[in-house]
């Protein structure tokens, strides 16, 4: 299939390289990102009034796709906030502070632990549930709240999300793009998640390792400047404290094992995670706050909303421009992309592949290259298919190297669309920790670069 590339898509691909560029320098991409959405709608539509309108309906556009993500991380820091506030927080972290004596146990159990979760039940409930719990413990011994982020990012959002060997809604949607069975893309999938995984948690921690020990990065986080971490032990008796210390991980443990039995995955997890942080903290408020525990409920739901809307935005006009990349430019600008177009980024991506030279080589570097290219959207997700697609040609024109083509490209789309450099997409992890998406974006830029090249290689010798 021809791909006509406009006038549109020469503009977003110059946008992405201002934006990447400004992020690196620390600048603020808010006005880029208002100005490229504001380009694209004049380029397109021609009307001053229209393009004007477009920013606003592109705030909205972002806002309601990111709103189930602000909701469920507003409920969880108001929760967190009455843990703090009760104690209750003390003595549920108290058994865990046993086990996690240093940063490198807090950073590798955290990790693990997340990888496993995600594995069963997907990232953004697995954030939820470890960041309620463990945390304070990492943040305690000394791990900084940017590296807690680090880790449940990496291994969460990167390794499990980009394998997805339990639920598997990855490798199907790459398969049937490639043609190829399912089994096929989950077992060839196998030695590239392993070397990207590695490489990257490794970087990642001697990075940390190293700015913690020249003193770039300290230990705690920005949720306790923000959330002011002071209690007060009178609201409840030590033991009503012990009792809410042992019924949250057990409500926890029952969404866990709800969502197994149940087949909860995705948004419905998140939604059961979320609903279970407000009974919690209505709960606690009633306990511990008897005849004012009404409208401390309402003052602790509004902290927590204040927190979510500070922290996401930053984020709106960013995630505005790039889901013009998507299907929302057309939900937002209107139909004004040819009609073979499959959206700016897939576009884009189908164009790569059409210019480059056919070779085992050239087809690891071209299915890392448009797998990042269509996880540029943020979800990691819509670009895969594209992926699949562009792996079944390459392979065919080659002989050889199907699988492992095609979940090279799922792997580097959902690395770096899922949740581990598009600021957007990582917002969960960063808001649970209290930290700026944007710094934890930059955290992980090195370490996933350097995995993706590590991982094109070996692809490479499989194919």
């Amino acid at each position: 299939m021809v791909i006509e590339l406009t006038a549109l898509h020469w503009i977003y691909v110059l946008f992405i390289f201002l934006i990447i560029g400004f992020m690196v320098m620390k600048r603020d991409t808010t006005l880029i990102s208002i100005t490229g959405i504001f380009l694209l709608a004049i380029v397109a539509t021609g009307s001053l009034s229209g393009s004007v309108s477009s920013i606003f309906n592109s705030f909205i556009y972002a806002i309601t796709e990111l709103l189930p993500t602000i909701l469920v991380i507003s409920i969880i820091v108001a929760m967190s906030r009455t843990l703090t506030v009760t104690g209750i927080n003390d003595a549920m972290i108290s058994p865990f502070a046993k086990l996690i004596k240093t940063p490198a146990l807090a950073y590798w159990t955290i990790g693990i632990v997340m990888m496993v979760i995600s594995w069963f039940f997907w990232p953004s409930p697995a954030v939820a549930l470890m960041g309620a719990v463990l945390l304070p413990v990492a943040v305690r011994v000394g791990l900084p709240a940017l590296g807690v982020a680090v880790a449940m990012n990496l291994f969460g959002h990167g390794i499990a999300l980009s394998g997805d060997f339990v639920i598997q809604a990855a490798p199907k949607l790459t398969a049937d793009a490639a043609g190829i069975p399912v089994s096929s893309v989950v077992q060839a999938s196998i030695p590239l998640v392993i070397v990207m995984g590695a490489v990257t948690t490794v970087t990642a921690f001697y990075l940390l390792k190293r700015d913690m020990k020249n003193g770039t990065l300290k230990g705690g986080g920005a949720l306790e400047v923000e959330l002011d971490h002071t209690s007060d032990p009178s609201l409840l008796s030590d033991s009503a404290r012990k009792f809410f210390a042992l019924l949250i991980p057990v409500l926890f443990a029952a969404d866990v094992a709800a969502m197994s039995i149940l087949d909860l995955q995705g948004g419905d997890a998140t939604a059961l995670v979320g609903g279970t942080s407000v009974f919690i903290l209505l709960l606690i408020s009633l306990a511990a706050h008897k005849n004012k525990g009404l409208e401390k409920t309402t003052s602790y739901l509004i902290e927590g909303f204040q927190f979510g809307f500070k922290v996401f935005g930053a984020v709106i006009p960013i995630a505005a421009f790039f889901y013009l990349g998507d299907s929302g430019f057309t939900k937002i600008i209107g139909e004004f992309l040819p009609e073979t177009s499959q959206g700016i980024v897939n576009d884009l991506g189908v164009a790569l592949a059409s210019i480059v030279p056919l070779s085992a080589e050239v087809g690891a570097v071209t299915l890392t290259a448009v797998g990042a290219i269509t996880g540029l959207d943020g979800s990691g997700f819509s670009g895969i298919s594209l992926a699949g697609s562009v792996a079944g040609i390459f392979s065919a024109a080659i002989g050889a190297g199907a699988a492992t083509l095609t979940a090279l490209g799922q792997i580097a789309a959902i690395w770096v669309g899922g949740g581990t450099l598009v600021p957007w997409a990582l917002i969960p992890a960063a808001a649970i920790c209290g930290v700026d998406p944007f710094e934890l974006a930059r955290r992980n830029l090195l370490p996933v670069t350097i995995g993706l090249i590590v991982t094109t290689i070996v692809a490479m010798f499989l194919i």
